[in-house]
């Protein structure tokens, strides 16, 4: 798949303030300074789509993007580190976990993370709570440019491990890196399969959409 068109929708500070569930949506997230930001700019083509900083925690509301207009790529707020007070903290993750058990359209939950790190329990710990709540997600490994072949490779399996504790079998994965734009077709590829599979899946259900909550205004960009 080739992306010719994405615009930025709306952001919302809850669920209910996000565009009627009418399309596909596949959505990001991870720890604060994952590179959540610059991956969607590459996978778009488009530098300047989502706001990317040096400061941890900068996406504050779930973004909400429309792709070649027949899917929503969304951009959620990180968890983890951010440097944000502890109410502040407690709302995000209501927005995060809001979202992610009641957003009807979401087709997969891509969890990013560090390839350069070992697996963080902040990282495991939402993994886990995304099994418990049968929430589906994939995981992108990032920045995977700054470390030689064999120490990504070597870290990459340590992870592995960690996950064969937690499951039988293995998420499903990506190798990227938003700088050298490694991953990007496997990426998109993904994304385009599924979200076929979503239409037909919808064609066959004519009235999934009825009870559709009204759209609330929306809140500028984060």
């Amino acid at each position: 798949m080739i992306i010719k068109k994405a615009i930025f929708k709306q952001s919302a500070s809850s669920i209910f303030g996000c565009p009627k569930p009418s399309l596909p949506e596949f959505a990001f997230i991870g720890r604060s300074n994952v590179g959540k930001s610059s991956l969607i700019n590459m996978l778009c083509n488009n530098n300047k789509l989502a706001k990317t900083s040096a400061t941890p925690g900068k996406t504050q509301l779930i973004n909400h993007f429309v792709i070649n207009d027949n899917w929503y790529l969304v951009d959620l707020p990180g968890y983890g580190f951010a440097k944000t007070s502890k109410g502040n903290r407690a709302k995000l993750e209501t927005i995060i976990y809001d979202y992610c058990k009641k957003r009807e359209t979401l087709v997969c939950l891509f969890v990013l993370i560090d390839s350069r790190l070992p697996l963080q329990q902040i990282d495991k710990e939402f993994m886990l709570w995304c099994g418990e709540n049968k929430t589906p997600f994939s995981i992108i490994y990032t920045k995977t440019d700054k470390n030689s072949k064999l120490e990504l490779s070597k870290n990459i399996k340590n992870i592995e491990k960690e996950f064969l504790k937690l499951w039988d079998e293995l998420p499903n994965s990506f190798i990227t890196s938003a700088e050298k734009k490694v991953g990007k077709e496997d990426l998109l590829d993904f994304i385009h399969h599924h979200q076929q599979e979503e239409i037909k899946t919808r064609t066959l259900l004519p009235d999934m959409n009825e009870g559709e909550f009204d759209e609330e205004e929306s809140d500028e960009q984060e």
